[in-house]
């Protein structure tokens, strides 16, 4: 079943998200909130509690919001401005909040959608400070606390994991529950940990959640919420990190390799984790579906997505958000598994046919049968074709979405009947790419690597990798491959820096396809779709925002170069 946030029980709760501590106060300012629960309500209630341990996966609002802005739940990766638009994948079409970060502007006064994660993190884990501080004085079994308890350090670990991978050193708050009325010039509230100890911390806290969360979901168990399998992954993932150059001063360490290598056989040999067989289904059905190990579920009368509008072709009503670049078409392979080549004849004259399968299913281009027609983006003698005409909403890259778009749904006003697409956070393709990464750094090529990366393949319709491969070469074919796989799913942007290789690959020109018609023939042109592209060395990691800053009274410490 898909994870109801707004069945009855819940969507009353969703007022937890920040709810206030009332203070003693003169008796005719002493008004009981109408609009909120209060804090001894949620800690005198085992329901209400469970409640507001669930709505800490969302960070649900009143007004659908974090309160900073941003979309709720723990990452980025919804419709609008996608962290693809911050990497070599796509631009984002409709306003410059992402360009001037690919520019290289960006900036503690100047963060723009990359400005929420230090804040709402930092928020997030007070209230699971808050709540942990306050769990054993419930009215609730011990084998209860034990699963809330285990939740709430599975969301706390996942909050430090998104500030390490966007800053790198962070400040380390255990249990600690900061109040108006505490010493807020204690330097101890605003001194970075390493790198490696905030690492750490949070892998610690992962291994306390694997050990009291449930392993699967079950009758009176809300899909949506951690599993061991997900504090696993996510385990997994951290140590994958924690792994690479990025985070060992470009130095490498196989015994680290081989912790994340162990870490994701872990996930793979619980036995409950599968491919899903279709590609582009897989983000668009949850039922049944095997592949998904940790996810933020949608419904129509709760919370929607407004993908199709926000991303589809301005021909058939879309905004054409987040447009795909030509940078990330050219790296899809030919359906034989050799490489695309502008300088061979035949691919130059049909450069969109015989291609990977998931060329198909995640990229929208000229020719595309899409809702029942063809895309054109095709200038035809120079009058515009219906989805590449001049109006602020054409696609600046001669590209539009496809992975993540229900055909079947209406191309309309988010506001009424919308998307329920699922935001995948964690699944098991990434999990085997990830084994095959850290065992390849670890160990060389041998079976178990081609038989992962082989597996993602052989589901996409590609052939295996060819054998013989020196450990060089297959580290190439699974950067290519996690390309690939991932596009649009929020990997890129991590990746490539913690490969240390942003510096080349966010320094290219980000291109776009211009096609014209004439006599029935097309041309196809390469131009730059973004002018000024750029990626300085500070740009590895997230400036911290100058707000927060001056709230510490200047004492947290900003990243390098900023």
């Amino acid at each position: 079943m898909k994870f109801n946030i707004l069945n009855t029980k819940i969507f009353l709760f969703s007022l937890l998200g920040s709810f206030i501590l009332i203070g003693c106060q003169d008796d005719y300012l002493e008004v009981t909130p109408t609009d909120r629960v209060s804090d001894t309500a949620v800690l005198n209630d085992s329901t209400l509690f469970e409640a507001y341990v669930i709505n800490r996966y969302l960070g649900e609002r009143l007004t659908d919001k974090e309160g900073d802005g941003s979309r709720p739940g723990f990452g980025r990766g919804f419709e609008y401005a996608m962290w693809s638009s911050l990497t070599d994948e796509s631009i984002y079409n409709n306003d410059d909040n992402t360009w001037f970060i690919q520019q290289g502007q960006l900036a503690p006064e100047n963060t723009g959608i990359a400005g929420t994660i230090w804040g709402r993190s930092y928020r997030s884990i007070r209230e699971v400070n808050y709540a942990l501080t306050n769990i054993e004085n419930l009215n609730m079994s011990d084998a209860k606390k034990e699963v809330l308890t285990a939740e709430l350090k599975f969301i706390r670990a996942y909050r430090y994991h998104d500030l390490i991978r966007n800053y790198g050193k962070v400040v380390l708050m255990g249990d600690r529950v900061v109040a108006l009325g505490d010493d807020l010039t204690d330097p101890s509230l605003f001194e970075k940990s390493s790198i490696s100890e905030g690492l750490t911390y949070t892998i610690n806290e992962l291994n306390e959640a694997i050990n009291g969360l449930p392993e699967n979901h079950s009758n009176t168990w809300q899909e949506g919420r951690a599993t061991k399998g997900a504090a696993m992954a996510l385990k997994a993932r951290l140590l994958l990190y924690a792994a690479s150059p990025l985070y060992n001063n470009n130095t490498n360490d196989p015994q680290k390799w081989a912790d994340a290598a162990n870490a994701a056989q872990e996930v793979m040999d619980l036995g409950i984790y599968s491919l899903y067989s279709d590609y582009q289904k897989l983000f668009l059905e949850s039922s049944g579906n095997n592949e998904i190990i940790f996810a933020r579920y949608y419904n129509l009368n709760a919370l929607h997505t407004a993908l199709e509008i926000a991303n589809g072709p301005n021909g058939y009503g879309g905004w054409a958000g987040n447009v795909p670049l030509q940078n990330l078409v050219d790296d899809y392979e030919m359906a034989d598994g050799s490489e695309f080549d502008w300088d061979n004849e035949s691919h130059a004259e049909q450069p969109y046919e015989n291609r990977d399968p998931r060329f198909y299913q995640t990229i929208l281009y000229n020719g595309a049968q899409y809702r029942e027609r063809e895309v054109e983006t095709f200038v035809p003698g120079g009058l515009d074709s219906p989805d590449g005409d001049s109006n602020w909403n054409t696609s600046k890259s001669g590209y539009y979405l496809r992975k993540f778009i229900d055909e079947y749904l209406p191309i309309i006003n988010p506001w009424g009947v919308a998307g329920t697409q699922d935001w995948i956070y964690i699944r098991y393709g990434e999990i085997l790419l990830n084994y095959a990464e850290a065992k390849n750094e670890a160990a060389g090529p041998d079976e178990t690597v081609y038989n992962a990366v082989n597996l993602i393949r052989s589901r996409a319709g590609m052939p295996n990798l060819q054998n013989g491969l020196s450990q060089s070469e297959m580290r190439d074919k699974i950067r290519h491959e996690r390309r690939i796989e991932l596009a649009f799913e929020e990997h890129r942007y991590y990746d490539v820096r913690r490969w240390m290789i942003a510096d080349e690959v966010e320094n290219q020109p980000a291109l776009g396809m211009r096609i014209t018609k004439k006599d029935g023939d097309l041309k196809y042109t390469t131009f730059t779709a973004l002018d000024g592209k750029s990626f300085k060395e500070r740009n590895y990691w997230l400036p911290i925002p100058r707000s927060e800053i001056l709230a510490s009274n200047n004492q947290i410490e900003q990243n390098p170069g900023y």
